[in-house]
Parts: structure tokens; C-alpha cells; sequence
């Protein structure tokens, strides 16, 4: 894993931000799927407990890179349950990382163009807005289902630039999810970084191909502009 490195922020005009583990804690989603959703899904068929949590563990992994895995609408389908509205059920369990606001206020205060970008859906993202107010911070607050494409599908980044400017070239992507960075890396997006601390109730992500960071106060810029 590569030490927290020194952005080039004077090279940097647009940082795209993921959300879940990135900046917020990522224990709630796990936690959620996981063991609550399982949970409920047994008491609503009346299957035992086991019985639960291998259907629904299994039917989630199968949809791993796809919308689907993100989307309450699908769950709620799929397994008859109000996901959404369970999801509130924890909302005091969603949570920044240490030092978020302080980042992103610092980097407002630079001038830099920031983009949140992430694959939850619409009723997931504005529950957390709702919780932790970050989206004061944001030109534009994107999810990936307003474009049909997850951001494991590099077709995405151009699609997000038809409607929000930036230059690849001059762009910044922060994401825990390294397939999300390959596919911007194949795109043309220059300034690439792995957010290792998606949880400290859970492992760090590990890469070699990707520069990491596990604080924000390690990328912290300085008061230039």
C-alpha cells in the first residue's frame, strides 16, 4: 500500500468525491445488508434466521458491480420488504469519517469544484444528506442511477461530463471502490486516490495501483490558493 501522498492541488481544478466509506463511515451498509436485511426478511417469510441471511447474502453478492446492488427499489422487489424505509431504522448509525467537513470546507474555500458521485440510490443518498447535511459542500450531488451506469462502467465519467463540466485532465477522483477507479483511470481522469478508512469496524482497503490515504487531515491542503 502507498504512503498518504502529497496532492498536486494547484493541478487540480474539480475533485469527484465518493459518499458510502469514503466519507461516511461504511459500517451502517454493512451492517444494514449484512445482518439487518437478513433479519427482516426472516421475520416477514418466517424462515429461520440462517435460512435468511444465506438467500439474501447470496442474492446481493450476485449482484456485485451492478446497479441492482445499490438499488432499494430492486431490494424492495426482490425480497418484498420496504428497504428504504428500514434503512431508517439505523439512521443513527450514519456518520462522516473524522475530519470530512474540514476537508471539504477547506477545499470550498480554494475554489475547487466538487462533485459527489455515487452509486446509491436516490432514497439511500438523501437519507444521509438528510443526517449528516454534508451536501452544503457540493456544486452538484450525482448518483449513478440518473445515468443507467455504475461507476465500475467507465462509460459513466463521460456521461457525467456531458451534464457537469470538468477536465479529466485537472480532475481529482477520491473512491474506496477500485474497480470505480480503474474504469476513471480508463476514461482519462488524472488525479486518482483510494480511501483505505472505510470503517474502523472494518479492514482497510488495500491496493498497489492506486496511491491511499486513511485521514484526511494525510490530504489535507494548505490555506493557498
Amino acid at each position: 500500500m502507498h504512503a498518504a501522498p502529497i496532492l498536486p492541488w494547484n493541478q487540480i481544478d474539480t475533485v469527484l468525491l465518493d459518499m458510502d466509506g469514503t466519507l461516511l463511515d461504511l459500517y451502517f451498509d454493512w451492517h444494514f445488508w449484512w445482518e439487518y436485511l437478513p433479519a427482516q426478511y426472516a421475520k416477514a417469510h418466517n424462515l429461520p434466521l440462517a435460512v435468511a441471511q444465506q438467500q439474501v447474502r447470496e442474492a446481493i453478492s450476485a449482484e456485485q458491480g451492478t446497479l441492482n446492488w445499490y438499488c432499494t427499489d430492486y431490494w424492495s422487489a426482490r425480497l418484498n420488504l420496504p428497504v428504504a424505509a428500514l434503512k431508517r431504522d439505523l439512521q443513527h448509525m450514519i456518520r462522516p469519517h473524522p475530519q470530512v467537513e474540514a476537508f471539504l470546507s477547506r477545499l470550498r474555500q480554494l475554489g475547487k469544484i466538487l462533485y459527489l458521485v455515487t452509486n446509491a440510490h436516490r432514497d439511500s443518498l438523501n437519507l444521509k444528506l438528510e443526517v449528516t447535511a454534508i451536501g452544503r459542500f457540493f456544486d452538484a450531488i450525482i448518483s449513478a442511477h440518473d445515468y443507467g451506469l455504475p461507476k465500475e462502467d467507465a462509460r459513466i465519467w463521460a456521461a457525467i461530463r456531458a451534464e457537469h463540466e470538468y477536465n479529466p485532465q485537472r480532475t481529482l477522483l477520491i473512491d474506496d471502490n477500485l474497480r470505480a477507479l480503474e474504469s476513471a483511470q480508463a476514461y482519462g481522469i488524472r488525479h486518482l486516490l483510494a480511501a483505505s478508512h472505510v470503517s474502523p469496524h472494518m479492514p482497510p482497503v488495500e491496493t498497489d495501483r492506486f496511491p491511499t490515504f486513511s485521514h484526511f487531515s494525510q490530504i489535507m491542503p494548505d490555506n493557498t490558493p
